[in-house]
């Protein structure tokens, strides 16, 4: 039989592009899905789906934006089904009220999940709530570092007010969905690349609680970053996806971004997506655009494909809200720019999001923020 895969799209304007299959039903079925911040448009689709396919493992979460094809929508819904073979799957859930919460949520879809014959994770998770970098620390704690670990973290467009993850039926906020996959014969690999231009001097941080950043160089954060954006200032924190800071990482070729996800003008601090540690060197950073869509088209350039040999291949293409705001109606350029470097007949979905989880290039899994990152899954054949 080998592994079965179909790619569907749902607009507000049209429906759906063709009916999903349901006769890919079955224990071994992922229907994975992206879809529009704005419930109304997609819950009542995501029941009939429930409903049409009972026995699979149906997963997804609100995003910035929609990933289908080659393309980017809004008020939509971007779906796989995927049929395995042999892989199987399993589903972790973790629901949480705070960020401090996040580690240990981290470890116990870790624990859920692990197993020998456990080769890949795939994470989705409320954007606003969770502590990407303390979510991460607390699945690698864990699970064994073979294990590659992907996903990313819900979006609402640009607002910044409310995410929700989907799993059992139900959409929630503060929900963490973790998809184990099974079995030898699961084919995955990566790639996540950047693509922004330095802004202005390195800078130390001097204080910083996890994720919070109070002072640069012994100044308010707050009062430093507004200096850069100027009239900009005044629509933080959207604004601020203009301006990422980049943390310097001499271990990687490649700095980590991280992007703003509040502010508080009470003790002038910036809440990120992830940690900045205190005592590290950070540095703003701007768009080029050019850059952006080059860093997209790397980012495919890095996937491995050496252990494929034939069958349906799926991308699953996460890029970060930021990126979006810059290229604006040159955004689906970078989406173009990966699928014309990934193989023939790749098919793609995926989502504009807070937050992008990858391994880095020395293989420790990371949060990442203003990258475009993807997850290329296969079944291998026997």
């Amino acid at each position: 039989m080998n592994m079965k895969l179909e790619t569907y799209q749902y607009s507000k304007a049209s429906g759906w592009n063709s009916e999903p299959d349901i006769a890919l039903d079955s224990a071994q079925t992922l229907l994975l899905f992206f879809g529009s911040p704005d419930k109304p448009i997609v819950e009542q689709q995501l029941e009939i789906l429930r409903k049409k396919f009972p026995e699979s493992l149906m997963v997804g979460c609100s995003s910035a934006g929609e990933i289908f094809a080659d393309a980017v929508y809004d008020e939509s819904i971007s779906l796989s089904v995927i049929q395995f073979e042999d892989v199987r799957l399993e589903l972790a859930i973790e629901q949480i009220s705070a960020s401090n919460d996040s580690y240990a949520a981290g470890e116990n879809l870790a624990r859920i999940l692990k197993n020998d014959q456990l080769s890949s994770v795939l994470i989705l998770s409320d954007g606003l709530h969770v502590n990407g970098t303390k979510l991460i620390a607390g699945l690698t704690n864990i699970l064994p570092a073979e294990i590659v670990i992907t996903g990313g973290l819900a979006g609402d467009g640009g607002d910044f007010k409310e995410t929700w993850v989907w799993s059992n039926g139900a959409m929630s906020n503060g929900q963490i969905c973790a998809v184990g996959f099974y079995g030898d014969r699961m084919g995955v690999s990566h790639g996540s690349q950047g693509g922004w231009d330095a802004l202005g001097p390195e800078r130390e941080v001097t204080r910083s609680t996890d994720n919070v950043l109070y002072e640069l160089d012994g100044q308010p954060a707050l009062q430093l970053y507004k200096k850069y954006l100027g009239d900009r200032a005044d629509g933080l924190p959207a604004t601020g996806l203009l301006f990422p800071l980049a943390i310097t990482d001499e271990d990687e070729e490649n700095d980590i971004v991280r992007t703003i996800l509040a502010v508080d003008e009470n003790d002038n601090s910036i809440t990120f997506a992830g940690d900045i540690p205190q005592g590290s060197l950070v540095r703003l950073m701007r768009a080029n655009f050019d850059r952006l869509i080059d860093g997209a088209a790397d980012a495919a350039v890095h996937i491995k494909t050496d252990g494929y040999k034939g069958g349906p291949l799926l991308n699953i293409a996460i890029s970060c809200v930021g990126r979006r705001l810059v290229l604006g109606p040159r955004t689906d350029e970078e989406i173009e720019a990966v699928v014309n470097v990934l193989p023939d007949d790749t098919k793609q979905i995926g989502f504009y999001s807070y937050g992008e989880i990858s391994p880095l290039t020395n293989g420790r899994c990371d949060l990442h923020n203003q990258t475009m990152t993807l997850t290329l899954i296969w079944e291998n054949l026997k």
